[in-house]
């Protein structure tokens, strides 16, 4: 009987802050290399793109209701 224990299952993805920030902030503007993309696959976890884009994007809204502020 063998005993698999759960994190060995699984692929452990250990990515930086810094790749997570860039790949969001790539992905927001449009433009990524598919060989770049395949990169982060494999290397960032998805849990840390989620929270990263959620305020990527609340940071987004925030910029514009102040440029939107600032001209009216």
């Amino acid at each position: 009987m063998s005993s698999v224990h759960p994190s060995d299952s699984g692929v452990q993805r250990k990515g930086s802050l810094l790749r997570t920030v860039r790949a969001v902030a790539w992905s927001l503007i449009g433009l990524r290399k598919g060989s770049e993309y395949q990169q982060d696959l494999q290397k960032i976890n998805p849990l840390h793109i989620i929270v990263v884009g959620l305020l990527a994007i609340f940071l987004l809204v925030l910029s514009l209701i102040a440029v939107v502020n600032w001209v009216v």
